[in-house]
């Protein structure tokens, strides 16, 4: 879906929220907006909000970066599985931004797909390599060129993110475009 849609009034929000009886699992590429407009969602609900990145550097105590660098990428996404695993068994609805890597693991991503509401947000790469330049703590774009990897993992990852009954385009427009698209399309879903 494209970003055109129309905010939905306070009302309408309200009246969504109350039909939402599970989490709701943003999944995409990194820089896509998933921790921007995943915390804007759970704000108009009135969700709680969960980084799932941030679970997982509190669960093992180290950023990220120092994950990679000590114990590998399979670590880490060992670890990124039960972190997804613990926070989708809680029964408490909320929004939970993945990291870009999540919904590519086939446990991890049947869970979601089995007991969330899940949205890919995707974008174009050239929004992509703008947006993740702004940061620099990650660390599968420390290998080379940002683009390459970004075109790259896109190209991998889509197949795995095009299962997600949802699907929204984010662009260089305000995240409250996307968030009115979400909402517009997680109502539908329903």
């Amino acid at each position: 879906m494209e970003l055109d849609a129309p905010m939905p009034s306070s009302a309408e929000i309200e009246a969504l929220s109350r039909r939402i009886d599970r989490s709701i699992v943003l999944v995409g590429m990194m820089g896509v907006g998933k921790s921007t407009v995943g915390r804007k969602l759970a704000n108009a609900l009135h969700f709680p909000f969960v980084d799932a990145d941030e679970a997982i550097e509190q669960a093992a105590q180290m950023t990220i970066p120092e994950i990679f660098e000590h114990y590998g990428e399979a670590s880490f996404r060992d670890g990124e599985r039960r972190v997804i695993a613990r926070l989708m068994g809680e029964s408490q609805p909320k929004v939970i931004a993945t990291g870009g890597g999540a919904f590519c693991n086939p446990e991890t991503r049947q869970l979601i797909l089995d007991r969330g509401i899940t949205v890919w947000l995707d974008s174009d790469i050239d929004v992509l390599v703008e947006r993740v330049g702004r940061k620099d703590n990650r660390p599968l774009l420390r290998q080379g060129d940002p683009r390459e990897i970004l075109t790259r993992l896109k190209a991998e990852r889509e197949p795995f993110y095009s299962q997600a009954p949802i699907h929204v385009k984010s662009g260089n427009v305000p995240h409250s475009h996307a968030l009115a698209a979400v909402l517009k399309e997680i109502d539908a879903w329903l």
